[in-house]
């Protein structure tokens, strides 16, 4: 596999437009975006700029399609076909649009392959069997009365991604939408929008009408904002950071009042007792639960929380194989960890590192910049003993980051875990069955993993409390964002 990961490295990316109606376009005022590879620091191709002349285009796309029934009034089986035949093509390309997401975005490609286009085929694939499968109600009413609960679509669908995993978290938006009958506009990050801009190449291949999937590419505070205030889109959908999802939050405040769902990160707490089953495996779990795609996962088990009585020694093999991890080019199959996103979140996380080391954590290992000679954006996994109080143990970093808190005892492990803004995800290692129910109902986040840390499929919910958002991608549960419910109220 590496030589054909080899021959894609080096593939030129022609420059890429917008996605409109069906057709390629530039940007009305001709704008366009570089696009800089992580993993060397040189430019990759441009994406263009779209304003919000482009951005009012593309959701007059949606809705026109939207109103012609071509897909919304379809039958479910039939948009069944489209959905999978699109799961089959994100097949039959995986380790193209792998390493081309890699080459923007630099994710390690053992990573990409199953997290991108293995969990987009699986989103499209799942939504796609799961639509004809979901039924109106009949209300428990008078002999003299039919009440009818009808599912339907909620018009245009706008859907803002990061950059970290823009086919899975992508498709873990679009799958659901389409699925449910609405026409879509999504914005990728400025950062990673080339494999977005492949899928809705594959998707026009797959049969979806025209206008129903439009991409938009551009910067947040341009496009973004553009997709906001617009009154036309009817739900919109979010990944990313905090303070964008509270300007989104204020957007449909002064445009439409359009639904918003967010999911916004997290600190997420993966707490260890002495008497977790496995150790060793708990160490090695723990580690790669932060350090894969240099910490850029919004369930990342950033903050490490320990039993005091195994503190020290459990740290410690955490940070020996952190350091063991190898890092570097995100396109060889034996790379552990691959590159920071960019320049701009690389100097942010060695800024997290210089602020730890001045308010007095103990570094384990880690905390510097390597590889500079490839013009690449690389750091080291580091770890770090804080205290809770710390900056380190509060804030969201998203990078290769690991804060280690000892603690004594459920109540304190509880209140540690819980002192934070977010409510993400969340782990407790444990051979005590009674332990893990009263960790699971007493943590304040959406997942809690028992004696393991990521790896949950389809069929659950993720979503966030607190600070970390609302609503929720996967399982169908999702689709719940995009389907309204109307009453039919029919006196016999």
């Amino acid at each position: 596999m590496q030589e054909k990961i080899e021959a894609l490295r080096t593939l030129a990316v022609a420059p890429r437009a917008l996605f409109i109606g069906g057709d390629w376009r530039a940007a009305d005022d001709g704008a366009t975006l570089p696009v800089i590879s992580p993993i060397d620091g040189r430019a990759l191709t441009t994406i263009a700029d779209a304003g919000a002349i482009d951005v009012d285009r593309a959701v007059k796309a949606a809705r026109a399609a939207f109103g012609k029934g071509v897909w919304s009034r379809a039958a479910p089986a039939e948009r069944r076909k489209v959905l999978l035949r699109i799961a089959d093509l994100i097949d039959r390309h995986a380790l193209e649009l792998a390493v081309l997401g890699v080459r923007d975005n630099g994710t390690e490609i053992s990573m990409a392959l199953k997290a991108e286009p293995g969990s987009a085929a699986g989103s499209f694939r799942y939504y796609g069997e799961a639509i004809d499968k979901v039924y109106g109600e009949i209300a428990p009413t008078a002999e003299t009365v039919l009440g009818l609960v009808h599912r339907e679509p909620v018009g245009v669908v706008g859907a803002i991604v990061p950059w970290n995993f823009p086919l899975m978290i992508g498709a873990w938006k679009i799958a659901p939408a389409l699925a449910a009958g609405n026409s879509v506009v999504l914005k990728p990050a400025e950062a990673a929008s080339l494999s977005l801009l492949r899928l809705a190449e594959l998707c026009a291949e797959a049969g979806l009408p025209e206008g129903v999937l439009n991409v938009v590419t551009g910067r947040g505070a341009v496009t973004g904002e553009a997709m906001g205030l617009h009154p036309d889109i009817d739900v919109l959908v979010f990944t990313g950071s905090g303070p964008v999802g509270r300007r989104l939050l204020e957007y449909s405040a002064r445009s439409n009042l359009k639904r918003v769902y967010l999911e916004l990160g997290g600190k997420s707490p993966n707490i260890v007792f002495a008497d977790a089953p496995d150790l060793d495996r708990a160490a090695k779990t723990a580690a790669y639960g932060i350090f894969r795609n240099s910490g850029q996962v919004c369930v990342a088990g950033s903050r490490l929380l320990v039993e005091r009585s195994i503190a020290e020694d459990f740290a410690g093999k955490v940070a020996d194989i952190a350091a063991a991890m190898k890092v570097g080019d995100p396109l060889l199959l034996a790379t552990e960890a691959g590159a920071v996103s960019s320049e701009a979140q690389l100097a942010k996380n060695l800024g997290f590192a210089e602020q730890a080391l001045a308010e007095g954590a103990r570094l384990r290992t880690g905390g510097r910049r390597i590889l500079a000679e490839t013009g690449g954006f690389y750091m080291e996994p580091t770890v770090f003993d804080v205290t809770p109080a710390m900056t380190l143990a509060r804030e969201e970093v998203f990078g290769p980051i690991l804060s280690v808190i000892p603690f004594d005892g459920e109540e304190e492990a509880l209140g540690i875990a819980n002192a934070t803004d977010y409510g993400l995800a969340s782990a407790v290692w444990t051979s005590n069955l009674s332990r893990a129910h009263r960790m699971v109902r007493g943590i304040r986040a959406g997942v809690v993993h028992v004696n393991t840390y990521g790896g949950a499929d389809n069929t659950v919910p993720l979503g966030g409390v607190r600070q970390s958002g609302n609503g929720h991608d996967k399982s169908l549960h999702a689709l719940d964002k995009y389907l309204d419910l109307k009453t039919a109220w029919i006196q016999l």
